[in-house]
């Protein structure tokens, strides 16, 4: 049985729920960002008690179809954006066509009813997040980063990043009160 499971986004996450499943006595043949494949069903009785300790701890349960299909379209920018080691080839509405072979218009319309913005807006946020961690980590240039994360130039990079944060990146660098918003958060 395969769960799709809300609100995970990191390599702690996966441990997370791996480690709760097991106190379920479920022992997970696989978790991944977004979901968890267990060897059987779960009655009415353990989803609900698993989905009251995953909201607990900030994730969810998902049963409703749409809201799957968007959680894993959310999956795929993050581990694209965050985890991956070559950026795209393709845009991400080519890429995400293809992921979920459906058009991307469909898609696009789907995500912005459920999330509330638009599936490039959720990218931007994305980006611009990484480009923050990329700046605190401070091993990267603009320029690198730029390429990492597929932007077409860093006159680009930083033109959004000022219309995202309103500093830019190098002001940003310098200002080292700002926090960064948690993927979860996002």
């Amino acid at each position: 049985m395969k769960l799709s499971i809300k609100n995970m986004v990191c390599n702690r996450c996966i441990m997370m729920v791996k480690s709760e499943l097991e106190k379920f006595g479920l022992h997970p043949d696989a978790v991944r960002l977004g979901e968890a494949e267990i060897s059987r069903d779960l009655s009415a009785e353990e989803k609900h008690d698993l989905d009251a300790r995953f909201r607990e701890l900030g994730f969810e349960l998902l049963d409703d179809r749409k809201t799957r299909l968007i959680e894993s379209v959310k999956t795929c920018i993050l581990e694209s954006i965050h985890y991956s080691e070559e950026p795209l080839k393709i845009t991400f509405s080519e890429y995400l066509s293809e992921k979920f072979n459906q058009d991307y218009s469909t898609l696009s319309k789907l995500f912005s009813e459920v999330q509330g913005m638009t599936i490039e807006q959720y990218v931007i946020t994305q980006k611009i997040e990484k480009v923050k961690e990329l700046l605190v980590y401070d091993e990267l240039s603009l320029s690198e980063i730029a390429l990492q994360l597929n932007y077409s130039s860093v006159s680009h990079l930083s033109k959004q990043f000022k219309k995202v944060t309103g500093l830019t990146p190098t002001h940003f660098k310098q200002v080292k009160e700002i926090k960064r918003i948690p993927l979860d958060k996002l």
